[in-house]
């Protein structure tokens, strides 16, 4: 267990990892003001292909264009991944061919295999282990991207090793919804980023 929660957004050479910049500190914002975990409330950016990825508690990813993972990435993504590491991965597209989507779904069945990046059920755990999140995943502004299935996704997808979720995966954009400065949290009637500290509290203690 770290000392100290920290988040790491994962940086990799193909696409645009970059994305949502004040996000981090608004979801590091929410666990202050909900939790008591002790957190580092600056961002690490770390390459996936260095090993300063298995120090990582979190990992976040996203982006608008191509995911093409190079073998070190990949390599070290599934080990991660396998050894009980968590990965949050939210699709930031909002045009019409969801290269992000389609692609990052490509990386995850060529790394853990065909249909192992499945829907999760609106009751699992990670909807009530700190607040209660009665009808699954919240929706978030952001979500008519027009390229996709559903349009407003009413589920989430997970890769699951060992019974437990390795990498989340979302088409809500949750990273666009919590990019705002945190000091404007007191302007919504609801605050949108509570979902966010359950995600980090499934990744510490699951």
């Amino acid at each position: 267990m770290q000392n100290e929660f920290f988040f790491t957004r994962l940086q990799y050479e193909s696409g645009d990892w970059d994305v949502d910049q004040r996000m981090p500190s608004n979801l590091l914002n929410s666990l202050v003001e909900y939790t008591t975990l002790k957190v580092d409330t600056q961002e690490k950016i770390i390459t996936l292909a260095s090993d300063d990825i298995f120090k990582s508690p979190f990992c976040y990813i996203s982006g608008h264009k191509l995911v093409q993972f190079t073998k070190k990435e990949r390599e070290n993504f599934e080990k991660y991944v396998r050894n009980g590491g968590f990965v949050f991965a939210d699709d930031c597209n909002h045009d019409i061919d969801g290269l992000f989507a389609k692609s990052f779904e490509r990386q995850m069945e060529e790394i853990f295999g065909p249909g192992e990046l499945q829907k999760i059920p609106n009751d699992h755990e990670l909807y009530s282990i700190f607040f209660e999140f009665e009808n699954g995943p919240p929706t978030t502004s952001q979500e008519l991207n027009g390229w996709g299935d559903d349009l407003v996704h009413d589920y989430l997808k997970a890769i699951v090793i060992n019974g437990r979720i390795g990498v989340l995966y979302s088409n809500k954009d949750y990273g666009c919804e919590w990019d705002y400065d945190f000091r404007n949290k007191r302007w919504y009637k609801v605050d949108n980023t509570r979902f966010a500290v359950n995600i980090v509290l499934y990744a510490l203690t699951s």
